[in-house]
């Protein structure tokens, strides 16, 4: 396997980072350059943010988020599942829209009120 190539998304720095096979890490200015490599290499994880559907007449459309990172292969999946979703009550932001999304420990929550008069 050839080794790959990574910009860093942990800090501002943005260190160039080269991986192995063996996970061994070059081009690290910090441990989290390592880490972000790392699980790069072995399982790619990123944070969701979408819309799900509302019943409200003003705001069609919430504003959602994962509460923590998903792995990168179930982002797809995640967005099919919430494509058939509908809010139908008030929320507030953080409040959770789906527990546990595709059998996980991630949540979906609202990263915006809603709230109907």
């Amino acid at each position: 396997m050839k080794d790959k190539q990574l910009i860093c998304i942990m800090c501002p720095v943005g260190c160039h980072l080269t991986i192995n096979e063996d996970l061994v890490v070059d081009g690290n200015k910090c441990p989290r350059g390592k880490v972000y490599a790392t699980e790069e290499m072995i399982c790619p994880k990123r944070i969701l943010t979408t819309t799900v559907k509302t019943d409200s007449k003003d705001f069609p459309r919430l504003s959602v988020k994962t509460n923590k990172p998903i792995e990168k292969t179930l982002l797809f999946e995640a967005l099919e599942k919430l494509n058939h979703i509908t809010v139908k009550k008030n929320v507030k932001i953080g409040d959770v829209i789906v527990k546990h999304i595709l059998n996980t420990d991630v949540d979906i929550i609202a990263t915006k009120s809603l709230v109907r008069e």
